[in-house]
């Protein structure tokens, strides 16, 4: 079996930077154990997988460990390879079939809008653990909120959110399935910034994480008391994301690079 397959760097005009995804062209549907196997082995955050379905196509996300609900980089990433190498024209909308209902992206230039529900988030009780897990004191945590299986801490300062050196496995043992921390950014180039950890489904630290920002978007954007934001994630690889919040639609925009095109051989 041949697949097409691309490793593209999303939410970045750059290559080695960003979130990279690995994105395979598919025919048609193939048994899990393909898709679960195939992410493994590429061992990126996400895998995205896609074939022609209806009028658009069929997505699925897999980590190297499970298959997830929703993943923003990846879908950039998916809709970036249907334009970059002519499976949809310039100007088309790429409509994608998911787990998470109907996803629609379009291009401007090269700048790619993805368009999703907002996240509700509920403020969440004190999560025993949480701080040690991060190294940082109780103190410094403000806020939490839970959305999704997932938890939003915002932080004191930007400071602390880059320095932050999390415990890993202590943080795979908490209750909730990924922790995105936060605070606002003291830089004139972004709105607020963020990183993301996730060692419960097998990915420490996330470079740049769109899903997250459909509950981090509606979040800042009620704070801060305007509807279009710029967000930077401050992992090691870092990456930009523009976001417009509206009560319906959380719109994520960014760029992407492929790195890698080539085939996927299995006998």
């Amino acid at each position: 079996m041949s697949t097409p397959i691309f490793i593209v760097d999303a939410f970045t005009d750059r290559a080695f930077a960003g979130n990279p995804a690995a994105v395979c062209l598919l025919e048609g549907p193939v048994p899990e154990s393909f898709m679960a196997q195939t992410a493994a082995e590429m061992n990126l955050s996400e895998t995205a997988f896609l074939w022609p379905e209806q009028d658009g196509y069929r997505l699925r996300w897999f980590t190297p460990a499970v298959e997830v609900s929703l993943c923003g980089h990846a879908t950039l990433a998916s809709a970036h390879v249907l334009w970059e190498f002519g499976r949809l024209a310039s100007g088309a909308e790429a409509k994608f079939y998911t787990r998470s209902g109907l996803l629609r992206a379009a291009r401007s230039d090269q700048l790619i809008s993805l368009y999703f529900p907002p996240y509700a988030l509920v403020p969440s009780g004190p999560i025993t653990g949480l701080a040690a897990a991060l190294g940082i004191d109780e103190e410094e945590v403000l806020e939490t909120m839970a959305y999704a299986d997932n938890v939003l801490v915002r932080l004191k300062d930007e400071g602390l959110v880059r320095r932050l050196r999390p415990d890993f496995p202590l943080l795979g043992n908490l209750q909730p399935r990924a922790i995105a921390v936060t605070a606002e950014s003291e830089s004139e180039n972004a709105d607020f910034v963020s990183r993301f950890f996730a060692p419960r489904i097998g990915v420490n630290e996330d470079p740049v994480t769109g899903s997250a920002h459909t509950a981090l978007a509606p979040y800042w954007s009620a704070r801060l008391g305007r509807p279009h934001l710029t967000a930077y994630q401050a992992s090691a690889r870092g990456g930009t994301l523009r976001l417009e919040v509206t009560p319906e639609l959380v719109t994520l925009s960014g760029r992407a690079v492929t790195v890698v095109s080539g085939q996927f051989h299995v006998q």
